[in-house]
């Protein structure tokens, strides 16, 4: 770099106020979504592994809602649970559950874009986020999943949230053709309006971990290896986000973030349609741990944290800090 250039960055640097000025990626409220978990009964539940995070009954849930609009948070993305489980996940799609009465009240009561995350594993017994089917492999009997049935199901699903007031329905399954078969039945059902935010590049990330221990969702009778993607792949990321935009996906999705910057980066400079990164419970729950020992700061970590993910070509962040960062940014 020519001498001239150096001391020209070197000024811009020195002062804060033109620090400011010239800063190339500024984090907003606005970009951010709250994650917020449902739960069945009376009250509030907090999340050990979670430090801050609890889950909600439907009064309380309301309750949150309506404090995170007053915050300045414009979107949520709620996750369902139903204590009764099978194999099929059932009661995921049942229009009268407390969750689906949920999603009416804070829809009847706010303005907050309300997103509806779409899956099976905190509706299965067997922890899995599609429809299972046994099949024998080298090691003996292990769980599959069943894309056709899986896509079907999670369509009746989207379904039943969009009717009781989601904008917006997640879906996160990883099931090949997830995005097409919810897509056409919102369609059939006149939900032409209701998007699509679609976790097209999930990972089989091992930073989920506080994540299922909300809804005890652990996977039994083998891993989630086989639908979620391998963490060495860049190039398959790229197929899948792809595919899902062919499908009818509104928003794609990269899922962790902050090991996965540069899927983030690679994907944002090959689309056009708005990127989403979710930025999940174990990067939340590390950085929790090393304020509470001490370590380090949080609210300085947590920040550049989101920054690095806008950095990256997020237009939307996906965070359990969304609500604290509004007293922060």
């Amino acid at each position: 770099m020519p001498l001239s250039l150096k001391n020209k960055t070197t000024r811009l640097r020195k002062n804060p106020l033109l620090r400011s000025l010239v800063r190339e990626t500024e984090l907003n409220i606005d970009d951010l979504i709250m994650p917020i978990f449902f739960k069945d009964g009376k009250g509030t539940e907090a999340v050990p592994s979670m430090p801050g995070i609890n889950k909600f009954s439907s009064e309380c849930l309301l309750r949150e809602a309506e404090a995170l609009g007053k915050s300045g948070i414009k979107s949520i993305l709620l996750f369902g649970s139903s204590p009764k489980k099978d194999s099929s996940g059932s009661s995921s799609y049942n229009e009268e559950s407390q969750f689906h009465k949920a999603i009416k009240n804070i829809k009847k009561s706010s303005d907050l874009i309300i997103i509806a995350d779409v899956c099976l594993c905190a509706f299965t017994d067997h922890g899995h986020c599609g429809i299972a089917k046994k099949t024998s492999g080298k090691n003996g009997a292990h769980l599959q999943i069943d894309d056709s049935k899986t896509a079907e199901t999670l369509a009746k699903i989207a379904v039943s949230y969009a009717k009781a007031g989601a904008d917006m329905v997640a879906p996160s399954a990883m099931a090949n053709g997830q995005v097409k078969a919810i897509r056409e039945t919102l369609d059939k059902n006149g939900f032409t309006d209701t998007s699509i935010i679609s976790y097209s590049a999930k990972y089989a990330s091992n930073f989920y971990g506080p994540f299922r221990g909300i809804y005890d969702s652990t996977p039994k009778g083998s891993d989630r290896k086989g639908y979620q993607m391998d963490f060495g792949n860049k190039r398959e990321a790229i197929r899948e986000i792809f595919l899902d935009i062919e499908e009818g996906a509104d928003i794609v999705m990269v899922k962790p973030a902050l090991s996965y910057l540069d899927i983030i980066q690679s994907i944002r400079d090959k689309v056009n349609i708005p990127i989403a990164a979710y930025n999940v419970s174990g990067e939340y729950s590390m950085v929790k741990a090393a304020h509470l020992k001490g370590w380090l700061d949080e609210k300085s970590v947590a920040l550049e944290i989101l920054q690095s993910i806008k950095r990256a070509g997020a237009d939307i962040i996906i965070s359990y800090w969304a609500k604290e960062a509004t007293k922060w940014i």
